[in-house]
């Protein structure tokens, strides 16, 4: 795995996600049934943001829940670059791609 995959893999999906109205954002996720899109797009985000402390070597710290759901492209686009400034080893970009890609899969 490496940088490059993880950064276009959350282009991609910050293309897809990039214009959902609010509806679309409210709307449960194909494959839960009981997460809105919205949930799943910020739980990536935290993911990410989590994965990157590891690999920094510092403590978690909560990705802010913000009320406009249209910012939560932004903050999946910031916590992977995050990610990637970090210069993570190959499992920790293994498991973002992965996450990213399950997100991708939930939201379809």
């Amino acid at each position: 795995m490496s940088a490059d995959e993880l950064a276009r893999a959350v282009d991609r999906l910050v293309d897809h996600i990039g214009q959902w109205t609010p509806a679309r954002w409210a709307a449960s996720t194909a494959s839960s049934g009981a997460a809105s899109r919205a949930e799943t797009v910020h739980a990536l985000a935290q993911r990410l943001a989590d994965l990157e402390a590891s690999a920094a070597g510092r403590p978690d710290r909560p990705v802010p829940r913000l009320d406009n759901d249209l910012v939560l492209p932004d903050q999946v686009r910031v916590t992977a670059r995050d990610l990637l400034a970090a210069r993570p080893p190959e499992p920790v970009l293994a498991a973002a791609i992965d996450a990213v890609a399950d997100a991708r899969r939930a939201l379809s």
